[in-house]
């Protein structure tokens, strides 16, 4: 099976993909399109890519080579025209960012996000959005999803004040112990039907330093999985399962083979946590607050008083 999410706008988007960001591959080419090459030979449909990334020609040249179709690989790209450029804030110049995109990856992507919503001086983010949205109306992103990236409660509150097309999902920093701070987002986002994306998943298992409370429950889930399935799962698979399990898109990054693999054997392998254990971990989660990517969402959006352990 492919785990899938239903979007507002009809598709159905991969709900584990591979990403071919910064978390791992540092922007290199080459080494993005060597493990791109690895994640789709071993089954990964999703690959998760952007400006920013600088991986988005080897996006391309990875389903390329593999000879896949691009039909079957579900491809998300970003656009970067952000507080710290210097080309002009008009709709000429996006345009011409997106055609970018376009000619890196050989193809329209499926879903084309605004990477963050610090952007352009003299540009609000609302003007962005109307200019995306009328490359889609005019043709040059015909059939392609728009969301955002990072967006807060009040820079997803001025899209939707404007939105003739609403964006589709926004992908930000989401897993147990960032619940707390993003309900305002959350509340939002099932008010619109946006869904979210999560980058990051993993940092309670890769990045906390004790790994928190939620750690013995996932280990708890871990083993017993590992006794019903007979394959060995640990603790991230866990996780992700939990992330898809609350109707959530997980993009993981790796440049490892065996980790890449595992999101094709959470996707195909392992059966869905239940309702219980998918509570469980987030009333354990929501009890602190630990972030890794601060400087996406802290900005005039102040972190709860939460404790990083307990």
């Amino acid at each position: 099976m492919t785990r899938t999410i239903k979007l507002a706008d009809g598709k159905s988007i991969p709900a584990l993909q591979w990403g071919n960001g910064s978390g791992g591959l540092n922007g290199k080419h080459d080494p993005a399109l060597e493990y791109g090459i690895t994640a789709l030979r071993s089954g990964v449909k999703a690959i998760d890519t952007a400006e920013l990334y600088k991986t988005e020609v080897a996006t391309g040249e990875a389903i390329k080579q593999v000879g896949a179709k691009k039909a079957d690989i579900w491809v998300t790209t970003k656009t970067h025209l952000d507080c710290c450029s210097a080309v002009p804030a008009t709709a000429e110049a996006i345009k011409a960012n997106v055609q970018d995109r376009l000619e890196k990856l050989g193809f329209k992507p499926d879903l084309l996000l605004i990477h963050n919503p610090f952007v352009v001086e003299g540009l609000k983010i609302a003007q962005f959005w109307t200019a995306l949205e009328d490359l889609v109306l005019d043709g040059t992103l015909e059939g392609v999803s728009l969301g955002v990236s990072n967006f807060r409660p009040q820079d997803l509150e001025a899209v939707l004040g404007v939105a003739r097309i609403k964006p589709v999902v926004n992908q930000l920093e989401y897993h147990p112990y960032v619940l707390t701070h993003l309900q305002p987002v959350l509340d939002i986002q099932a008010k619109h039907g946006i869904v979210t994306e999560a980058f990051g998943p993993l940092t309670p298992v890769l990045r906390h330093p004790t790994g928190g409370p939620i750690k013995p429950i996932l280990e708890r889930i871990a083993e017993r999985l590992s006794k019903e399935t007979g394959k060995k799962v640990d603790t991230a698979a866990v996780l992700l399962l939990w992330t898809v399990g609350k109707g959530v898109v997980a993009v993981t990054t790796s440049s490892k083979e065996s980790n890449i693999k595992k999101i094709v054997q959470v996707d195909n392998e392992l059966p869905d946590l239940t309702k219980e254990e998918i509570d469980e971990i987030e009333s354990a989660g929501r009890k602190v607050h630990f972030r890794y990517y601060a400087e996406h969402m802290t900005e005039d959006f102040p972190a709860p008083n939460l404790p990083e352990d307990l």
